[in-house]
Parts: structure tokens; sequence; C-alpha cells
């Protein structure tokens, strides 16, 4: 049974989806030239958008049962605009965790996460100063530190060199993997895609995307 199925997705009358469906505790690539919805395609699994006609399953219940803050939070969506307080990292984190109502996390699990995201930097660096690509793991860092059911990232290694976004792409997959979070990620990046999409779904051309 697949954990999220379209069928006869339209956004927007301009967007029209092929019938999809994405398999649970896997990682999936969605792959495509720009323009074809693969951003609004994340949107709409995790309910920031609707669809104006067709169907979206997730876990076989119609999306629009669900509420939709739980939704956001188990199905969470990072992309590629992050939002970072003025503060610095560890700051950022207690500041994510105190909106979920949560306990901020240690200092040595912040670098955990933040390590994964192949993000080297102090926990006192201020986030306003630092580059759109350090900015990105971080907040990619904060997500993953939430351990949803399923991660959504919208171009994550955009900024990266190609080490980089290897070693990016590697850690959070074999995070993902142990801690059974199901990956969905898209991608302009076809040899990430090679490397670690266990399927990949292309809107490029065709029928997939008019």
């Amino acid at each position: 049974m697949p954990l999220f199925s379209l069928r006869n997705v339209i956004f927007r009358n301009i967007i029209h989806y092929p019938d999809i469906e994405i398999p649970e505790g896997c990682v999936t690539f969605i792959c495509g030239e720009s323009g074809c919805g693969k951003s609004t395609l994340l949107k709409l699994l995790n309910g920031v958008i609707s669809a104006d006609e067709g169907e979206i399953l997730y876990a076989s219940k119609p999306i629009e049962w669900y509420d939709p803050i739980a939704l956001r939070r188990e199905v969470l969506l990072c992309g590629q605009s992050p939002f970072l307080f003025d503060e610095n990292i560890q700051e950022n984190f207690a500041e994510y965790y105190k909106y979920r109502d949560l306990l901020p996390i240690s200092q040595e699990k912040v670098h955990t996460y933040l390590k994964i995201c192949a993000a080297d930097v102090p926990l006192d660096a201020p986030c306003i100063t630092m580059s759109g690509g350090e900015r990105q793991r971080v907040f990619t860092a904060i997500c993953l530190s939430f351990h949803p059911s399923v991660l959504l990232l919208d171009e994550p290694t955009s900024s990266l060199d190609d080490a980089t976004a290897d070693m990016m792409m590697k850690n959070i997959k074999t995070f993902c993997q142990e801690e059974n979070i199901t990956l969905i990620v898209v991608s302009h990046n076809k040899l990430l895609a090679q490397s670690y999409a266990d399927y990949t779904i292309s809107l490029a051309g065709g029928s997939w995307c008019e």
C-alpha cells in the first residue's frame, strides 16, 4: 500500500499531474524541468495548498481529512526559502521547539543534526550573517531533529558544491533509514538522484506534466 497516492490531480488548471504513488520508508526523488510543478507537489503533499481537482491520499485517507497543523508536523516540508530568526543557531533550535511546546534539545544533539547536514558552524553563530547555503542546512537540521514521519526536501543541495551535496544526502538518507522516515526530495541534481533515490518520479515532458 503506497503512503501517498495522487489521482487526476490538477492545480489551478495549469499543472496536470500524472497518477502518482509514493512508497513508505523509502527515498523518492522528484525530478523534472523548471516550472513543471515539483515544488508545488511537495506543498500539495503536506496540505499547504490544495488541489483544484483530483484526489490525494495519505496513508489511505483523503488528505483533507487530516487536521492541517498535525499533518504539516507529521509531513514536514523544508522549503527553498527557510525562515530563521535573527539569533544564533542554538537559539533558533530553541525557538522552533518553543513553538511546538517542546523542551529545547542539548547542544550535543544540535551538533549531531548539524553534522548530518554538513553544517560545520558554531552554535553561537548568528544566522543573519550566514550564506544562503548555510541557512538552508541549519533549517534542514532543525527539521530533521523533529523526526517527522515524512520529510519533504525542496532542492536541499542547490547552494552546495558536489562533494558537500553528496555528503549531506548520504548522511540524511542514512538517518532517515535508521529512523524510519520517508524521504521525498525535489532536486535538479541527476547524480544525487542516481546515487540515493530508491524511486524516481519524473515530471519532465510528455503526459507527466502539461
